[in-house]
């Protein structure tokens, strides 16, 4: 199973709803993947930690060798290193992604991260996507090469109105490119339930018939903390309520 986490708007915690999602499948015994293809690397930051400033292979050097052909290339595999936690691996960001697709999109590179995880997918039972806040290259690679899609969602007006037009330029990636894809559901962040405005935007979304998951995700500084020591919350604090409520999402992901 191959999830992409994506949203074109910055900030509305892809990052933090990948790993933590990836690290409780990792934790239920099941062999995950993490690929962050986002050139700003938090998802690297966050599983990494410290070891994320020299990780060794990055996904800057898988696409690379996707644009100076070699006789011999490297294994989809070689580009993955173990994170700290057990059964979760990570393909690392790196900076010069973001001076590379420029090349890739180019000379038609678009497939090329599905035939490497598609490789990969004997090796591991989940892999979980994380994207740039743009539908730029890296993200449509990504909905090309997932199964299913999940958008994390801010209850904030603008990324409401914005909702409707992500979920069409998905619908396009499916119908043009990969007609497996599938709009997973909308996952709610940074809930706060004592507030009207989230209230009321959420019950909004329900009554257009949209797939909005449950439960919602609480905002909560204590993950700001699992931020801060590159730890997932199911490591850091595994009864605290946003933990629950994660685990409870990726129960109901299945």
């Amino acid at each position: 199973m191959r999830r992409v986490v994506f949203n074109q708007k910055g900030g509305v915690g892809k990052s933090t709803i990948t790993c933590n999602l990836a690290a409780i499948s990792a934790h239920t015994g099941m062999r995950t993947l993490v690929v962050d293809l986002d050139p700003q690397g938090n998802s690297t930051q966050y599983l990494l930690g410290e070891g994320a400033a020299s990780p060794g292979p990055t996904l800057a050097g898988f696409f690379d060798q996707v644009l100076n052909f070699k006789l011999n290339p490297r294994d989809s595999s070689d580009f993955v290193i173990a994170s700290p936690f057990p059964n979760l691996d990570v393909m690392p960001s790196h900076p010069d992604l973001e001076d590379l697709q420029g090349k890739l999109e180019s000379r038609y590179k678009i497939y090329k991260l599905r035939e490497a995880l598609e490789q990969l997918g004997a090796q591991y039972d989940r892999i979980w996507i994380d994207t740039p806040p743009a539908l730029a290259f890296f993200t449509r690679s990504a909905l090309i090469a997932a199964d299913r899609c999940l958008i994390p969602f801010d209850c904030d007006d603008f990324s409401r109105r914005a909702l409707y037009t992500l979920m069409e330029n998905v619908q396009e990636i499916r119908l043009d490119h990969n007609r497996g894809l599938s709009v997973e559901g909308v996952v709610v962040n940074q809930f706060q339930s004592r507030a009207s405005l989230p209230r009321r935007i959420v019950g909004e979304l329900d009554q257009e018939g949209l797939p909005v998951l449950r439960p919602y995700l609480s905002a909560s500084v204590k993950i700001r903390e699992s931020h801060g020591q590159s730890t997932p919350m199911i490591h850091l604090d595994p009864r605290h309520k946003v933990t629950r409520e994660y685990l409870e999402l990726h129960e109901a992901l299945g």
